[in-house]
């Protein structure tokens, strides 16, 4: 994803995680969008919170609509990074509750699966236990590299943690477990990298976005994912503080959480749509291999705890993935 260029005043520059994610999100709301409006969408990306508030603080915003985690959304309305959505444009009663807050709405709904290539291994790993079991499974695992919802949970839950006694998390305890396969880890630190470690089979089991193995299936690639214990969450679209085109922005808000918008997007990508009129639009096939079709032993991973703690499990995780 290109990250230099040259942004005219009246182009709207949309920010997001890269590779076939992005490519559908431009497809389902970037380009009717501009069909709409006669307004240009740039694509940038990878999404970097670091940068989105260097931005903020130094006045000079070239993002207008940023795709985020739920949990960092939370973090940065507090810290008074994001717009205040503007639900004159954006039709807040289509949008689930669960996924829209003053400063932020939906993106997808999506859930992190236990994803295996088919080609390289010769049994099926069935729980996140045989994501730590290399006697078993042998060959390297990844996992996403960042400091965010998921990792430590999926560690304490592979350790016999009960889902409903995750939080607060054990973080002496997940980093134990962590360190049984430390030596096994590649890290993804973006969806298509992680697509390529599993489809390529360097990695042939670890953690996946739900859309990814659904990408790598769709051209035609012998992967599977189990999803026992999938641990579901969202992404948000948020408006940085300062951003040139605040009410372009907006009305792009509104595209793509609209029910067409969303409905090409989930049918695209896999992921759940957030408007809850989207469904009745797609094809009961997409519907029913949606994450929020397996919601057995799904586990919400807990937003609002992030939010307060991500700071401080930051410094112990990154100090941890160094050593």
């Amino acid at each position: 994803m290109a990250t230099s260029f040259a942004a005219y005043a009246d182009d709207l520059v949309f920010t997001s995680w890269g590779g076939t994610t992005q490519d559908a999100q431009k497809e389902a709301w970037a380009d009717p969008y501009t069909k709409a409006s006669g307004i240009n969408v740039l694509q940038d990306g990878p999404t970097d919170y670091g940068k989105l508030k260097a931005m903020v603080d130094s006045g000079n915003v070239s993002w207008d609509v940023v795709d985020v985690e739920y949990d960092f959304a939370i973090a940065a309305a507090k810290a008074g990074l994001l717009e205040p959505i503007d639900f004159a444009i954006v039709d807040k009663k289509e949008i689930d509750p669960r996924f829209v807050t003053d400063h932020a709405v939906g993106s997808f709904y999506y859930s992190f699966v236990l994803g295996y290539n088919k080609d390289v291994l010769k049994e099926e790993p069935k729980s996140w236990a045989d994501l730590f079991d290399t006697a078993k499974f042998a060959g390297k695992r990844t996992f996403y590299k960042w400091s965010a919802p998921g990792v430590l949970e999926i560690a304490l839950l592979a350790d016999g943690v009960a889902p409903d006694k995750l939080y607060p998390l054990d973080l002496d305890r997940a980093f134990a477990k962590l360190d049984t396969i430390k030596k096994d880890i590649i890290w993804w630190g973006g969806g298509a990298e992680s697509q390529q470690f599993l489809a390529s089979g360097e990695a042939p089991l670890g953690m996946f976005w739900n859309g990814r193995i659904f990408a790598i299936q769709q051209t035609g690639g012998n992967v599977a994912a189990s999803w026992n214990q999938n641990l579901t969450a969202a992404d948000v679209l948020v408006v940085p503080k300062g951003a040139r085109n605040k009410e372009a922005a907006m009305k792009f808000l509104a595209t793509a959480t609209s029910a067409d918008g969303q409905a090409v997007l989930a049918t695209r990508s896999g992921y759940a749509p957030i408007n809850i009129n989207a469904k009745t639009r797609m094809d009961a096939a997409v519907v029913a291999s949606l994450p929020d079709a397996h919601s057995e032993g799904q586990i919400n991973l807990d937003m609002g705890y992030w939010a307060q703690h991500r700071d401080e499990i930051a410094k112990r995780w990154y100090d941890w993935q160094a050593k």
